[in-house]
């Protein structure tokens, strides 16, 4: 899915009195304060509301793998904008066996991804720009913040179906085609 933060470590445990004072000795907070308060998080509001609907790519568009088994094609949402690769594939229930989500990075880089509100497990094939599998993260688990890096700097990220890239014989090395690659 969308990009993952790597966690360094845990915050230290706070060591002041906190908004409230000491416990006990009657100190109230100053209606400024609440007010405060209430402005600040009230961008927030929104997010804590409930999931968001999947953001869905502008149009289906067809993408090929050469595979040991053949050339396979499928019919993916191509993820362009920060909100369509932020939002990936969460909140989905189901990915048609030959459906998936290519994520263009527009560059080489080294790429984290995860399954935050991503209900389905997912085969994620990370692909340099020159169109060749680098390497398969298969049946990832569903919701899980856990990062799951790309090993190397790639241009794309396509997620498809959990279990889809062994049932049709897809691998490291195996090309893909599609115009996000270099002369394809």
């Amino acid at each position: 899915m969308p990009f993952a933060i790597v966690k360094t470590g845990a915050s230290p445990a706070p060591t002041g009195r906190g908004i409230l004072g000491r416990a006990g000795r009657g100190r109230t907070i100053p209606a400024g304060m609440i007010l405060g308060l209430a402005l600040a998080l009230s961008p927030v509001a929104p997010a804590l509301a409930g999931p968001a609907p999947a953001v869905q790519a502008d149009s289906l568009e067809a993408l090929e793998i050469a595979s040991s088994k053949g050339v396979v094609t499928f019919e993916v949402e191509v993820a362009r904008t920060d909100e369509q690769r932020t939002t990936g594939l969460m909140y989905r229930k189901s990915l048609g066996e030959r459906a998936g989500m290519l994520f263009d990075f527009k560059v080489d880089q080294p790429v984290y991804m995860w399954m935050k509100n991503t209900y389905i497990p997912l085969d994620m094939l990370f692909i340099r720009a020159d169109g060749s599998i680098a390497r398969i993260a298969a049946m990832t688990t569903p919701l899980s913040t856990e990062t799951i890096s790309s090993g190397e700097p790639v241009r794309a990220v396509l997620e498809i179906a959990g279990g889809q890239a062994r049932k049709l014989g897809i691998k490291a090395g195996d090309r893909v085609a599609h115009p996000v690659f270099s002369g394809k």
